[in-house]
């Protein structure tokens, strides 16, 4: 059978083409086309572990078999990098990415994968945002973070649960907070998502503030308190 390869980034400077069609016996896996395209570009072996695996525009793993006129492309670390150990809960000033988390949560004997993804927008409680701020007790979070995950997997039947939170000025559009959920089915992921959200705006230590497009700000507790301080002026 015959597959196409595409290649980005670091990967195309290596082969030297963005896309090339490659024979493979019948079936083979993603991990066979990647082992037979180390041999054939050998700097492509320092990807290993960092790499991402697509099939027909959709994640796949290692394992995943190939049939005829599929198109793979093998994704090098995007801005940021992925870090070599996914860690289920963090607290970070990097701009956060779901496919790890998704690729680390997500198992064969679990039928739903529900990721929540927490976007700033550009206004709230009726005035303009410029953009937002989140300030956290960074050595506390984590730990909450992973208190309530336990809380979850103790009220649904649950798989892996992960939640990365960013902190320090986030713009409008950026991803402010991801929460990525396996279950067997996907009643439990839906609401068990749902619940986490909601609890990390009550527990977790972790704050917001709105500065506002006329250059005043707000802290901005939970969903129904706030603590103004309307003459404040964004630094």
């Amino acid at each position: 059978m015959e597959v196409v390869v595409h290649y980005f980034a670091g990967h195309r400077d290596i082969t030297g083409c963005s896309e090339e069609r490659i024979a493979l016996a019948e079936g083979a896996t993603v991990g066979m086309l990647w082992e037979q395209l180390i041999v054939q570009y050998p700097r492509l072996a320092g990807y290993t572990g960092s790499v991402l695996y697509a099939v027909n525009q959709e994640f796949s793993t290692l394992e995943t078999p190939l049939s005829n006129g599929d198109e793979i492309a093998f994704l090098p670390p995007v801005s940021g990098g992925v870090p070599s150990e996914v860690s289920l809960f963090r607290i970070t000033q990097l701009p956060l990415d779901p496919t790890p988390l998704v690729l680390h949560v997500q198992s064969p004997d679990m039928g739903a994968l529900v990721t929540f993804t927490g976007i700033v927008r550009n206004h709230f409680g009726g005035k303009a945002t410029a953009y937002l701020e989140y300030e956290a007790y960074e050595a506390m979070a984590v730990p909450v973070l992973e208190r309530i995950a336990a809380e979850a997997q103790q009220t649904w039947r649950l798989g892996k649960i992960a939640i990365h939170h960013r902190i320090g000025r986030l713009e409008i559009g950026e991803t402010a907070v991801l929460i990525v959920v396996a279950a067997p089915h996907r009643h439990e992921a839906f609401e068990a998502a749902e619940s986490i959200m909601n609890r990390i705006k009550q527990i977790a230590p972790i704050w917001k503030r709105e500065i506002w497009s006329d250059g005043t700000s707000e802290w901005v507790g939970g969903e129904h308190e706030r603590k103004a301080h309307t003459n404040d002026k964004p630094v």
